[in-house]
């Protein structure tokens, strides 16, 4: 595996942190995660439940460890010091200023451990001056301008229901920790790294504000991939079902007003004039009548798929998603990478972990009675 040998400690909670890791584990990484004695990671108990564990934190802590120790306590600090240096990635999702009130900033880890590649996930950033503000994924859609621009012209704008912003913030960690690892192999050093949920979302925006200072403005239904032009949107169909049209491309434009008999609108391709009748066109034929139709051109005509209809499809669209362990949307040399293993009960290999780093068993004994250690 292309991460074969690489140990990484993992302090994240909740969605974003764990779902990078879980890709780290996919392409061979030992991810470990760090967790307090009580409590741990808040998604375990989170509904609905799997055999016994919560159904969100099993689909992003698939194959990964558990150590349960108490970094509050100066014995659960020496316990992690000797994790960190046997280490080569440490992720971890506080606010920033939280390690270093541990007494475990970066800086000192990497003292500890100069090729430790030290990643974090933020909300808005260390550079930010609401760096200590708490926030969630509609909090940083909502102020990068994202979720001003999302739903109907009429009433307020829709939350998604996928938390963007949160697997946006995984992804930009997951880079940020191999591009760490490729520093470290070219320079034999380690290295600080921090990737912000909210940063990743304005990133995102940066080619819209373009626009929209150049005299295209920004709104809900008005620019030109969220329903100001004919040629790409949304349309309700006879049943009350839905169809995405992407014609962007004359061609394609070109082949759809052909099939559907209306050679006149190819000039149209970009006037919203239009829009009325082609939504009366889509609301003459069912979703199925349009299906069929889109069988026989190349038009980026397809269905809006409900969540059930979505997860049937699979097997046809993309048959490596089908299974419940579902691998990365990538290939190493054709080979499909998956998480594979159970995800940890808390503390279910603080054992073995802290044994491997030199700890005697009747220490840890002693540690799990004080309750520094969670066996």
């Amino acid at each position: 595996m292309i991460l074969s040998g690489i140990r990484v400690l993992d302090l994240t909670r909740l969605l974003p942190g764990p779902f990078a890791t879980q890709w780290l584990v996919a392409m061979g990484a030992e991810v470990i995660r760090v967790e307090p004695p009580t409590g741990g990671d808040w998604l375990r108990e989170m509904p609905p439940f799997v055999e016994g564990l919560g159904a969100w934190f099993i689909a992003v802590n698939r194959g990964k460890k558990s150590v349960a120790i108490d970094l509050k306590q100066p014995e659960g600090r020496e316990l992690f010091l000797r994790l960190v240096r046997s280490a080569d990635v440490v992720v971890e999702g506080f606010r920033p200023g939280v390690m270093a009130r541990l007494g475990l900033a970066p800086e000192f880890l990497l003292n500890q451990q100069p090729r430790l590649v030290y990643a974090s996930l933020t909300g808005y950033g260390r550079g930010s001056r609401w760096r200590e503000r708490a926030g969630h994924d509609l909090n940083y859609l909502a102020l990068a301008g994202f979720l001003g621009l999302s739903g109907p012209r009429e009433g307020p704008p829709v939350p998604p229901a996928v938390p963007v912003a949160d697997f946006g913030g995984a992804m930009a960690l997951l880079i940020a920790v191999l591009a760490g690892l490729l520093h470290r192999e070219r320079t034999g050093q380690g290295v600080i790294l921090d990737a912000s949920i909210f940063e990743v979302v304005v990133t995102w925006m940066q080619p819209f504000w373009g626009v929209h200072r150049a005299g295209l403005p920004a709104a809900r239904e008005g620019m030109p991939l969220n329903g100001a032009l004919p040629c790409y949107r949304v349309y309700v169909t006879a049943d009350g079902g839905a169809m995405a049209l992407a014609a962007l491309e004359p061609a394609f434009w070109q082949a759809f007003c052909e099939a559907v008999g209306h050679p006149e609108w190819i000039p149209r391709i970009f006037d919203p004039a239009l829009i009325p009748e082609v939504a009366a066109l889509f609301r003459s034929r069912t979703r199925q009548e349009w299906e069929a139709l889109r069988e026989t051109i190349d038009a980026c005509l397809e269905p809006v798929l409900e969540p059930e209809e979505a997860i049937r499809s699979l097997a046809d669209l993309a048959p490596a998603f089908q299974a419940e362990l579902p691998g990365l949307p990538f290939t190493l040399e054709g080979q499909r990478l998956i998480a594979i293993g159970p995800p940890p009960r808390l503390g279910e290999h603080t054992v073995e972990i802290l044994k491997g780093v030199g700890v005697e068993p009747m220490d840890l004994e002693d540690l799990a009675r004080r309750g520094i250690i969670r066996m």
